[in-house]
């Protein structure tokens, strides 16, 4: 499995491996950054908690990725999705079919914009596990062989890891094929063995959390480090080149 920190400041993205960025992070940014290995976080959660949707055009987040590919080796921007836990539903008033359909309408709007080469990274969407594979078969060809694709609200679920593995199991039963990534997997569903044996990859910034926990800086990035080290002393760990 490959761990991609999660980055509150983009400058200090270069002292992990592999970071993961929000594109609100990004948006007000007029010079690059050093990084090494990313993926741009859409931004999602905190956007569609503030306005229930999307409401910039799907363009604008093309730009976004054009303009900020040229920093490290960015591997994949993730597509704007639309997650289905129950408080999000409530926030926009819609059903999880409603949700699973807008998000790949936006993903199809985002693949045909030029984005510079850079990997659209499509999510699965759902509540239970068999939302997850509802969604599998809506996009259909659209996932090939192998593709690189990440499950959605999940995050919530770390301090029940045995509900992440459902999710992803159903999901492999489905499509084994598929390098699955899981969005805001903390350390404590990443000690079950299981979970990380059914990720490729997974991000998570639980290391700021731990640090406010523990009564330290929250915006260290050798608390970032820290966490990052403690993810690869799992076993199961894969390169960074296997993405390629």
């Amino acid at each position: 499995m490959i761990f991609f920190t999660g980055m509150f400041a983009p400058h200090q993205a270069a002292h992990v491996r592999a970071a993961c960025i929000s594109v609100n992070r990004l948006r007000e940014r007029k010079s690059g950054f050093p990084v090494k290995w990313w993926i741009m976080d859409s931004g999602a959660f905190s956007t569609l908690d503030l306005h229930g949707c999307y409401p910039e055009p799907v363009e604008e987040y093309a730009g976004h990725i054009r303009r900020f590919a040229k920093n490290g080796r960015l591997l994949a921007a993730v597509s704007q999705d639309y997650m289905c836990e129950p408080a999000m539903l409530a926030k926009t008033g819609l059903t999880i079919a409603d949700h699973q359909r807008l998000t790949i309408e936006r993903y199809d709007a985002l693949m045909k914009c030029d984005t510079g080469g850079v990997y659209i990274l499509p999510v699965l969407q759902g509540f239970h596990p068999d939302d997850y594979v509802r969604h599998l078969r809506q996009y259909g060809d659209r996932l090939k062989p192998r593709a690189w694709v990440g499950v959605g609200s999940v995050c919530k679920r770390n301090g029940n890891p045995a509900e992440i593995i459902h999710v992803l199991l159903r999901i492999k039963r489905e499509r084994p094929d598929l390098r699955l990534h899981g969005f805001g997997i903390k350390i404590t569903a990443l000690a079950e063995q299981l979970v990380r044996n059914l990720l490729f990859s997974a991000d998570s910034m639980a290391w700021s959390f731990a640090a406010w926990h523990g009564g330290r800086d929250v915006h260290d990035p050798r608390e970032a480090v820290r966490y990052a080290k403690r993810v690869a002393t799992m076993p199961t760990q894969l390169s960074l080149e296997s993405l390629l």
